[in-house]
């Protein structure tokens, strides 16, 4: 601003020197009788210049109280700026800090919330997920010492689980076993082969069962062969029966020439205890032997004998005298 005033001071001066000059000029000119003109535009032009600069100078100075004035306002505003400024800055450094603050407390937070649900999972026996949790733990925290021991310790609990559900299956696998109901023993076989096919009990089951079967299988061939050898034609049809369930078509059909005969055995052992409960006039034994005669031989010619002679015995046996009346 004031290298512009001292600009402006030089070109009004250079100018008032030119309008003196013409002034000059002009006295010179009247004085000579030469005319008036130049004197009068010589006095113009310095009444003008003298004007201008005081008009100039005027407003020079209004405009510079007008900007200290201005100043004196604005520099309390500036001053309060600096200091809003400073304020913000503190502000949002002290936001910062708050910031990290609020991470990490809500790191610790979330870090505990992952913890706890790892063992709702763990109590759940949802070990797929347990584990999904302890990656986050590993990669969002970088806790990875504590993943791998939550990990062993997931792997442990699972390795737990499975062995007492094999333990309880095998167990199971047992008792139909024992009570020959194979066919359960291996559709629990092939249940727990689905759910734990890794498991080297587990894939040796059905081999199990099979050899089982096959020595039980061999205890009522044996035993088969002792009852034939000491007649037992009662206890030979029995174990026939068990082993029906067993014999291959090949087997059976190796049978068939001794299981006729404990069956001829068998009938004409009914025979005889019929003909005698008969011949003692024991009517009810007679009928219920008759029965179980025509029940376990219906096509043999003595069972339609016996059948033929059931209703003369049932009659006899609802007689008074029969009943011992």
């Amino acid at each position: 601003m004031a290298r512009q005033n001292s600009s402006l001071t030089w070109v009004f001066f250079l100018i008032l020197v030119l309008a003196l000059a013409v002034f000059g000029v002009g006295v010179l000119l009247a004085a000579q009788a030469r005319g008036w003109e130049m004197l009068a535009a010589g006095g113009i032009a310095v009444v003008l210049v003298l004007g201008l600069w005081a008009l100039s100078l005027s407003v020079q100075n209004a405009h510079q109280h007008a900007l200290r004035r201005l100043e004196d306002a604005v520099s309390p505003v500036h001053e309060r700026l600096q200091q809003i400024s400073v304020l913000l800055n503190l502000i949002s450094e002290q936001q910062l800090i708050s910031e990290r603050a609020k991470s990490v407390a809500f790191r610790e937070k979330d870090l505990e919330a992952i913890r706890r649900a790892v063992r709702e999972d763990i109590a759940r026996q949802d070990w797929e997920a347990a584990l999904v949790l302890v990656s986050d733990i590993e990669t969002a925290f970088g806790y990875r010492q504590e993943a791998q021991r939550l990990r062993e310790e997931i792997e442990g609990y699972r390795s737990e689980q499975v062995r007492r559900e094999v333990d309880n299956a095998v167990a199971l696998i047992d008792r139909y076993c024992r009570e020959e109901q194979w066919n359960q023993a291996w559709r629990e076989a092939e249940r727990l082969g689905r759910l734990f096919p890794d498991d080297p009990q587990v894939q040796g089951l059905p081999r199990d069962i099979e050899a089982r079967r096959q020595g039980f299988k061999k205890h009522l061939l044996d035993s088969w062969q002792e009852a034939v050898a000491a007649h037992d034609v009662d206890g030979s049809i029995e174990i026939l029966k068990k082993l029906d369930l067993y014999l291959t078509p090949s087997e059976a059909e190796s049978m068939q020439d001794t299981a006729r005969r404990v069956f001829k055995d068998k009938m004409q052992s009914l025979g005889q205890q019929f003909t005698l409960a008969v011949k003692n006039r024991q009517w009810a034994e007679a009928v219920q032997i008759g029965e179980t005669l025509i029940r376990d031989f219906p096509n043999a010619l003595m069972s339609r004998e016996v059948a033929a002679r059931l209703p003369l015995l049932r009659q006899r046996m609802n007689e008074p005298q029969a009943a011992g009346v």
